[in-house]
């Protein structure tokens, strides 16, 4: 599976292997993190992630500043494979803190025990609706929509209405323009097909795929395929005369295609289906062994603090989970609000994960 979400850029962007950082600051300056006035034995706090991790180095010193902790962050390849390798560690992590997981993982996470209960210091200004476990072994610190992006100018061009729903996308008028990625490969191609299963039910998602595939869907390993070499919307698709106008990508993809744009344009160059989509939540924790557990709280801390709420947008192409944290103007002006993303509930996903992506792959692959 392809690391989750991490839009245009920040994901193909992020090194591999380990990068030492300076640590980082809360937004709330009256408090200082777990842990700042103690003594503790190591003053490095270890970040387990995927690779698309990333903060600006000014938030990683103001909270150095204020804890006294140096951060050094740990990139492990996509989130399936960065969780895989804590399961595996279970007892003897690689580090304190694990970010990354998300919700079509996380009873995998937490049925395997790799984290240590912690309240996080700010919890009581998440969202409710992100707070996934309420034994508050991991913290939720984005969101972000797995969605249908389609190509303004090809819709204009042929004087078709871009689709909105999922239902639209099986209409004549779309064959042969929509391509997926793997859903046994891909974050958002695991993603999209959840939305089916969210939106028909576990008896009605095989039979939408049978219609999506006799419609001409097109299936690729992967996110960068999908976008950056077949989508005809996209810079890169362009480049590769990609001649699909819909790709499955994500919410935040056409204010990364204003910022990325040379020149900038004054107006995304792609739109989001906004009835298409199902909605990731990723979830720092807690290591359970953990060598540094207190800079490890001060750092999960740290993560839902506004300082790196409002950072974060601009640095993963995601969204703030805190009620206070505000948006980027990129995202305000050239983003989407999804308002009823579909959701299949965590432990209903640790329950049939494989034999779903195993159905999938017998119907649409083979």
């Amino acid at each position: 599976m392809s690391t989750t979400k991490k839009i245009a850029g920040a994901a193909l962007a992020a090194a591999l292997g380990v990068t030492t950082l300076s640590a980082c600051g809360g937004g709330d300056t009256k408090d200082k993190p777990a842990g700042a006035s103690d003594a503790p034995k190591s003053k490095t706090v270890t970040l387990v992630s995927h690779d698309s991790f990333n903060v600006t180095e000014a938030v990683l010193k103001e909270f150095e500043q204020q804890s006294g902790y140096t951060v050094k962050v740990l990139k492990s390849g996509d989130a399936g494979a960065a969780l895989n390798q804590e399961i595996l560690t279970k007892g003897s992590p690689r580090g304190d803190v694990f970010f990354g997981v998300d919700n079509t993982l996380l009873s995998r996470a937490l049925d395997n025990g790799i984290f240590t209960p912690y309240e996080a210091k700010g919890l009581g200004g998440v969202k409710p609706e992100y707070v996934l476990d309420k034994e508050h072994r991991v913290t939720p610190v984005d969101s972000g929509d797995i969605c249908v992006n389609y190509d303004k100018a090809y819709f204009a061009d042929k004087k078709i209405a871009p689709p909105q729903t999922l239902d639209d996308l099986v209409k004549p008028e779309y064959k042969n323009l929509l391509v997926v990625e793997n859903a046994a490969t891909s974050s958002p191609g695991l993603g999209f097909m959840l939305a089916s299963v969210g939106k028909y039910g576990e008896e009605g998602w095989k039979d939408y795929w049978s219609k999506l595939k006799a419609n001409g869907v097109e299936v690729v390993d992967g996110w960068e395929q999908a976008y950056n070499e077949r989508f005809s919307g996209s810079a890169g698709g362009k480049k590769a005369k990609g001649d699909r106008p819909l790709v499955v990508s994500y919410a935040s993809s056409p204010p990364v295609e204003v910022l990325y744009g040379e020149p900038q344009p004054a107006e995304a160059p792609t739109g989001v289906s906004t009835g298409t989509c199902f909605r990731q939540v990723e979830f720092a924790g807690l290591l359970k062994g953990a060598k540094n557990e207190e800079g490890g709280k001060a750092l999960v801390d740290f993560l839902i603090s506004k300082k790196f709420q409002e950072d974060m947008p601009l640095q993963m192409f995601v969204n703030p989970v805190t009620k206070d944290a505000a948006l980027p103007e990129l995202f305000t002006k050239h983003g989407v609000v999804v308002e009823k993303p579909e959701n299949v509930a965590p432990e209903t996903i640790a329950k049939n994960r494989e034999q779903w992506v195993k159905a999938w792959t017998a119907l649409v692959v083979k």
